[in-house]
């Protein structure tokens, strides 16, 4: 009697440790930034290159989800649990990230509010973008849930929460044809900077700081990124001299932030390439339109770090542990953070007198976060070992990846503009 064919279960891939770790570095260098007027500010990533931390941010977060979500949309699980299985938990994702955007903004109003009552500074009432909100209620209070209105330091979620709403049809397509992906959200990009596009600002003129027709051309890249990990494949292949390309590039660019003299003609250059009628995005240092200075410096940096085999080891170290921690809680330790540096900034208007605080704070927000994720993990593992009844038709996932959250992104209140010094664009303090 011949013997029933057995069907085999691929392993599940582990976990790539890279992600969270420079995850949880990235959610450390965005809390120090937006503490501005500390002296742990001048490490961060924006003083060596175009590109900061929200940057780098938006493209793992794409990673993640193109790892978490595609497995979702194979063509076996489409047949097997339908479209609708694959597309309900990335708007939920979207859903969830709309709640905690509102609620920072409650938060952010409530807490400037508080600062200029505590400490007699009414000129808190007008720091990052609330001035409406005092001034101009009514409006501003219809443009918060809308999204239409945001404060700054508070305006990555709805950029993300919006690109989340159109991913199932980026994956669909990049699944099956990334090149045409991959031109479609190029496109889309240079369209939106060429002609200046933007979601609405009510009641403010302007458009979204995070525009999402510009950002997601970094969140598509990462996107695709991710589906192809998730594979066991690379996006970009490994090639000598695109390696030693993208690597020079970031040395240059490192000599260009770090050298005054030079920054100072090659800004004048850009400046004067703009005056000739090129497209300010192509040759200016915005970050609403991702400008391509800023967007050549983060792809260049993520594709040198993944060609590094010593990158991964140093991310999948004991060292990096609390790192990989606070990626993995990147949603809780992200609001968490928002809420401390936004106290944080009111603390330090309200008491400039105590020249400690831009010493002391910083690194007890930092610690703060990582409890923060100490006990979002022990939550996680408490419902994970809660006994609890399985649904009657369980969908079949695939089993090749376990999924990966993806927070929202933070972010600068305003572009970055060409500086008149030799400081690269986008490196100064966030305002």
């Amino acid at each position: 009697m011949q013997r029933p064919d057995t069907v085999s279960v691929p392993k599940k891939r582990p976990r790539d440790p890279r992600i969270d770790a420079f995850r949880g570095l990235a959610l450390v260098m965005i809390f120090i930034d937006h503490v501005p007027g500390n002296p742990y500010e001048n490490w961060t990533i924006r003083n060596f290159g175009f590109s900061d931390a929200a940057e780098a941010f938006f493209v793992m977060s794409g990673i993640a989800a193109g790892m978490a979500y595609s497995g979702r949309f194979a063509a076996p699980q489409i047949r097997l649990n339908g479209l609708w299985a694959a597309i309900r938990p990335i708007w939920g994702r979207s859903w969830t990230l709309y709640i905690v955007h509102v609620l920072l903004s409650a938060w952010a109003i409530a807490i400037f509010a508080w600062g200029a009552m505590a400490f007699d500074v009414p000129d808190l009432l007008t720091k990052i973008n609330l001035r409406q909100v005092f001034e101009n209620t009514g409006e501003a209070l219809i443009g918060i849930p809308l999204l239409t209105h945001q404060f700054g330091y508070v305006n990555i979620l709805p950029a993300y929460s919006v690109l989340l709403l159109f991913a199932p049809l980026a994956i669909l397509i990049g699944m099956r044809a990334p090149l045409l992906m991959v031109s479609i959200s190029i496109a889309m990009w240079f369209v939106a900077g060429m002609w200046r596009i933007d979601l609405p600002n009510y009641p403010n003129p302007g458009g979204w700081f995070f525009n999402p027709l510009s950002w997601q051309i970094i969140f598509v890249l990462g996107l695709l990124t991710g589906i192809q990990m998730r594979r066991g494949e690379r996006l970009v292949a490994r090639r000598r001299w695109l390696f030693w390309a993208a690597a020079g590039f970031l040395g240059f660019v490192l000599v260009w932030a770090q050298v005054p003299a030079l920054g100072e003609r090659l800004n004048a250059i850009m400046r004067q390439a703009g005056e000739a009628g090129l497209p300010f995005h192509l040759v200016g240092f915005d970050k609403t339109y991702v400008s391509l200075p800023r967007m050549l410096h983060v792809l260049a940096l993520f594709y040198v770090l993944s060609c590094l085999p010593w990158v991964t080891r140093i991310a999948g170290s004991a060292l990096a542990a609390p790192l990989r921690l606070m990626g993995r809680q990147g949603l809780l330790v992200f609001s968490f953070g928002t809420v401390v540096s936004l106290s944080f900034q009111v603390l330090m208007d309200g008491r400039p007198d105590l020249a400690l605080l831009p010493w002391l704070l910083p690194p007890l927000g930092v610690a703060a976060m990582l409890v923060a994720a100490v006990l979002g993990e022990a939550s996680r593992r408490d419902r994970r070992t809660t006994p609890f009844a399985a649904p009657v038709e369980a969908p079949v996932e695939a089993p090749a990846a376990v999924p990966v959250p993806h927070p929202g992104l933070p972010g600068d209140p305003r572009p970055a503009a060409l500086p008149a010094t030799g400081r690269a664009p986008g490196l100064q303090p966030a305002e």
